[in-house]
């Protein structure tokens, strides 16, 4: 029988946790004292499609800070596959923001100017049931030295582009030998003098940022800013606060996005706690992101309205600086759409 206990993992390396995180319902149904049956009623069965192709996956220092026994877990919702992905609804597409058209060259994404995204790996520690690449080709745009020795001739054909924004998966899933190589190949690049890294680990394993990973985060030649992704105060925990902590140790520049999700943080205290608890351990709330219409997503949305009340009012509650601007990415828009 599977123990109602987690196991130690405060006692592994970030690889070990990686690694080691939950893939099996039954496992994490038993961990969290649900009730068998209530879970099998809302579930995605695992011999679902829809399941096969974006499995279960979480860390299990992030099903710590679930609530035992309860099914609408805030931090659980995000990440247990429901019925309701496989379930169809128009205009939620495999690809809502139609990246492939901005695919100039394999593993980089160009929407805006000035910038270009560099897709390092489909790997990620979380499989988050509301993400917009869920069902993205990561095999067509498989990461490799040759596939980044590419990317790095685009860049350096293109003396416009001054920032790149490492992503994935999460960029911060690879290993620091990596990372420490394409970095510095970066830095050598004159026309490029900021590095941003959109990760979702530090929060959902804030092990993550040791010592290895601060090194090669330590740029003389780049501006280093670093997007977390917290959707709820509750992911916020004391090990969130040092893995900040030592980021910020390095100067390095903390930001957070969020995406407004139904039954997770659709409600003005919750929005509201999020930023506070933020800024208290040193990030700056930065985007507020409306769903991306992703196939499987749908059970998410915030209709637009309800989403503008919802922000008008937080302005109302929160100094500027803590009031996330509240915006939707738009395919081939040369700006994402700020709607507050």
């Amino acid at each position: 029988m599977i123990p109602h206990t987690l196991p130690t993992w405060q006692s592994l390396t970030w690889q070990q946790q990686l690694a080691d995180t939950i893939r099996d319902q039954t496992e994490l149904c038993q961990l969290l004292d649900l009730d068998p049956r209530q879970f099998a009623a809302t579930h995605l069965p695992v011999d679902n499609p829809s399941y096969a192709r974006f499995p279960l996956r979480v860390p299990r220092s992030f099903v710590k800070r679930m609530g035992r026994g309860d099914l609408h877990d805030p931090l659980l919702l995000q990440v247990l596959p429901q019925y309701q992905e496989a379930q169809t609804q128009p205009g939620f597409v495999s690809d809502p923001l139609r990246e492939d058209e901005a695919s100039p060259n394999p593993g980089i994404i160009q929407k805006y100017q000035g910038r270009a995204l560099l897709m390092l790996t489909g790997a990620c520690a979380v499989h988050c049931r509301y993400c917009f690449r869920r069902h993205y080709p990561y095999d067509q745009h498989r990461p490799s030295k040759t596939n980044w020795a590419s990317s790095l001739r685009y860049l350096q054909q293109h003396p416009a582009i001054t920032e790149v924004i490492l992503s994935g998966g999460d960029p911060l899933a690879l290993g620091d030998d990596h990372l420490q190589w394409l970095v510095d190949q970066l830095a050598v690049i004159d026309h490029i003098d900021t590095l941003r890294i959109h990760t979702r680990l530090p929060v959902v394993i804030p092990d993550r940022i040791d010592e290895a990973c601060l090194t090669w985060l330590n740029q003389r030649h780049l501006r280093v800013v670093m997007v977390i992704h917290c959707n709820h105060p509750n992911e916020i925990n004391a090990d969130v606060a040092d893995a900040v902590a030592r980021l910020r140790s390095r100067d390095i520049v903390i930001l957070n996005q969020a995406v407004l999700l139904k039954n997770i943080n659709d409600s003005l205290n919750t929005l509201q706690d999020l930023s506070k608890k933020l800024f208290k351990i040193g990030v700056l709330p930065y985007y507020l992101h409306l769903l991306d219409p992703v196939a499987g997503a749908h059970h998410f949305l915030v209709d637009d309205l309800r989403a503008k009340r919802l922000h008008d009012k937080l302005k109302g509650r929160l100094p500027g600086y803590l009031v996330p601007k509240l915006v939707r990415e738009i395919p081939t828009a040369d700006a994402k759409q700020v709607l507050g």
